[in-house]
């Protein structure tokens, strides 16, 4: 088979990632792809083996041996502060008298792209890693695509768990909320204080100056709920004007009995609505998770019950604390809503 000729110029149009080497290791001529690796520096005149490490085959170190590995892949890495690791062939060309190297990027060609800032007009338009960057193109827009999707579908369960677990008057938690909290504090073993609050004189509130004034009531109740109770605290509203505050590791009955009085306190404080005073009260039941045998949510739910019924009885506005003395006494309670049946 005769020679091929090709002018230098178009050989750095068709390769532009090659080398032309001498037969003493001297850099001839190198792409303009190649010349971007090494920023500021002319590679033309200098040694190879100054610019590039061949790191396999393990057995060359001159030109002579990289000829002797004529037609099979090299492994090189570049002599700079990147460390870039490059595939390359090698054939012989004037008579055996020079090398022609022909190199590329590889799997590392991301990481090139990024460190020598480099453009398809880098590239071979036969070089496969054009597609590459294609494939990875599309990949990284179909993945950020993906991640925008599954926040959305992220917040939208979140928003929908949280919206589940409120209510929708107030804003506080509502019932199933307080019965998750409960669930998980026996299962845990966890100590907490829990009072049931119901609200006296609010059917008063109703009845007298409508229902749009009965929920302004309600919300300036969360409001001093809220601010009656620590962030670790559970405040819900489980019924129209039912409240359960569940405090988190609080079993101290001075400290709840405190905090009973002081949202008593402050709920007969008149509220204004359109010009008129909105007055109700409170009344409280308080139990503790101390003490028992065996603990459930209905269990202590229904302590506080008998604790409210018993401070209903005593003429409202007034926290009473669970004791045993309450069982002989207390009325029948509905465990499963739990509300007084008797």
């Amino acid at each position: 088979m005769g020679q091929i000729c090709i002018a230098r110029t178009d050989l750095a149009q068709v390769l532009p990632m090659h080398l032309l080497l001498a037969s003493d290791g001297t850099i001839r001529q190198c792409g303009a792809t190649v010349t971007k690796m090494f920023p500021g520096r002319d590679l033309t005149g200098q040694m190879f083996f100054d610019c590039f490490t061949v790191r396999r085959p393990c057995d060359v170190g001159a030109v002579g041996d990289i000829l002797a590995h004529q037609g099979a892949k090299l492994h090189l890495v570049v002599r700079n502060d990147r460390k870039t690791s490059l595939k390359a062939v090698a054939v012989s060309v004037d008579g055996g008298d020079g090398v022609l190297l022909n190199m590329s990027f590889g799997i590392s060609v991301v990481d090139a792209i990024r460190d020598y800032d480099l453009t398809i007009s880098d590239f071979s338009g036969t070089d496969l890693a054009v597609e590459m960057l294609y494939l990875i193109e599309a990949k990284s827009a179909a993945m950020a695509e993906s991640r925008k999707l599954n926040t959305r579908l992220q917040g939208a369960k979140v928003a929908a768990e949280e919206q589940a677990f409120t209510d929708t008057l107030t804003g506080l938690k509502n019932r199933r909320a307080m019965d998750h909290v409960l669930t998980h504090f026996v299962e845990a073993n966890e100590e907490f204080g829990l009072m049931q609050v119901d609200l006296d004189y609010f059917k008063r509130v109703n009845d007298t100056l409508g229902h749009a004034a009965g929920d302004h009531v309600l919300h300036e109740v969360a409001k001093v709920l809220l601010e009656e109770t620590r962030s670790e605290d559970l405040v819900a509203r489980i019924g129209g004007d039912e409240f359960v505050l569940v405090f988190h590791r609080m079993t101290d009955i001075d400290k709840l009995n405190e905090i009973a009085a002081r949202i008593i306190q402050r709920l007969e404080e008149p509220i204004s609505y359109n010009g008129q005073s909105c007055l109700i009260s409170a009344s409280i039941g308080t139990a503790i998770s101390d003490g028992y045998q065996g603990l459930t949510a209905d269990k202590i739910l229904m302590n506080a019950d008998l604790a409210l019924y018993a401070s209903k009885n005593k003429g409202r506005a007034c926290n009473t604390v669970f004791s045993e003395e309450l069982t002989q006494e207390g009325p029948l309670v509905d465990v499963t809503t739990p509300s007084l049946t008797g």
